[in-house]
């Protein structure tokens, strides 16, 4: 894989380096592994982190530090569709184990797997920021709330039948 930005990308970079002080360009890190996240397939592997790397004049080590620590980015393949469900405490107390566990059981993945066909991820994160819809995911950019077995074999459905219509 030829790990490259387009130059409209780099431009991006360089003005999203210049928001930080001189010598201050790791600041830019999260915004910029989001670009990169987005750009190479949705998840960060090792060239794709030593290229922000080199993009940033910093080492290796401190973009896995960062990309390993953060729930936001992915260190391997994901599926189109990526559930991430809340597991802290709010979402806990309304049932966010047993959402977890009805997902896993519904697409026969574990959390952190991917269904065979490609199609959807599940993932569990600290808090989302939405304690008073819990048990709550977020998909995409969306936040999905007041989870129910019901809500999540809509939302099972809804993703299949765009991914049929977009194949």
């Amino acid at each position: 894989m030829n790990v490259q930005f387009s130059q409209e990308k780099l431009d991006k970079v360089s003005e999203i380096i210049k928001r930080y002080p001189e010598g201050k360009q790791k600041s830019a890190l999260l915004p910029v592994l989001h670009m990169a996240q987005d750009t190479f397939g949705g998840w960060l592997d090792t060239p794709v982190m030593d290229y922000v790397a080199t993009l940033l004049q910093i080492e290796p080590i401190e973009v896995y530090e960062v990309a390993s620590f953060y729930s936001m980015y992915n260190l391997k393949p994901v599926g189109k569709y990526l559930f991430e469900v809340c597991q802290t405490g709010p979402c806990m107390v309304n049932g966010s184990d047993n959402i977890i566990d009805y997902i896993k059981s519904k697409l026969h993945i574990g959390v952190g797997e991917t269904t065979a066909d490609g199609l959807f991820t599940l993932k569990t994160v600290e808090c989302l920021g939405a304690c008073g819809y819990a048990p709550m995911m977020q998909l995409g950019k969306t936040y999905r709330e007041h989870l129910t077995k019901e809500k999540v074999d809509a939302i099972v459905e809804e993703c299949r039948q765009k991914a049929a219509i977009n194949n």
